[in-house]
């Protein structure tokens, strides 16, 4: 689990793709105090595990699955990326839930200077915008951030100062993939509102009861 609280920019330093999957050696500096083999690391928002370790390097595999679904396919030598390591039990709970498990991608279609900050537009599928709610959560390549517009076509966030200079969001330019996390809350409250399979016993959590407890 992490919190979308990036810790430091990190660079991918070799790929060596197979016929279907990578493995991507990254460099950094932060997450090394303590990282050990088999540690998760959130790489743009997608958890991923740590299989070999040297110094300031960090080696992990990439499966089919995962590039399939993501935007690391995306990813060069030279790439930089934003990186977290799993949230620690006795840490600050700074952004929100972030399970390292991307439910898409979106495209970035504008970044728009406001004063001290930046409107960043982007463009979201049906799959992503059906749990992304006005002053909502929302995890764009691994950065927790607030939704402040949302509509049909997609959504905007406002960044600040501090998390433009933390993070790669705002050296994306127009037309490139982002990965996308929804909020996990809005994923299992639809799960219980809206069981599977008929076999399922129907849920007591239902609309009224969410209202009527105060959701």
């Amino acid at each position: 689990m992490f919190t979308g609280i990036i810790e430091e920019i990190g660079t991918i330093e070799g790929l060596e793709r197979g016929p279907r999957s990578v493995r991507m050696t990254i460099s950094g500096r932060v997450i090394f105090s303590d990282l050990k083999l088999g540690d998760s690391v959130a790489v743009n928002g997608v958890c991923l595990t740590a299989s070999a370790i040297s110094g300031t390097l960090f080696s992990a595999d990439v499966m089919p699955e995962t590039l399939n679904r993501t935007a690391l396919a995306a990813l060069r030598t030279g790439s930089q990326v934003n990186l977290e390591r799993a949230m620690a039990a006795d840490g600050r709970f700074g952004g929100h839930m972030v399970a390292g498990h991307i439910d898409g991608t979106g495209k970035l279609l504008s970044l728009t200077p406001d004063d001290n900050a930046v409107w960043v537009r982007i463009a979201a599928g049906p799959e992503i915008l059906r749990y992304t709610i006005e002053k909502g959560s929302i995890a764009i390549d691994g950065i927790s951030l607030t939704v402040a517009r949302v509509d049909e076509t997609g959504f905007s966030v406002s960044i600040i100062p501090h998390t433009g200079s933390e993070t790669t969001l705002l050296s994306k330019r127009p037309g490139e993939l982002v990965n996308l996390e929804a909020d996990l809350v809005g994923k299992y409250v639809e799960k219980l509102l809206h069981p599977p399979s008929s076999k399922v016993q129907p849920s007591r959590i239902t609309a009224a009861f969410l209202a009527e407890h105060g959701f």
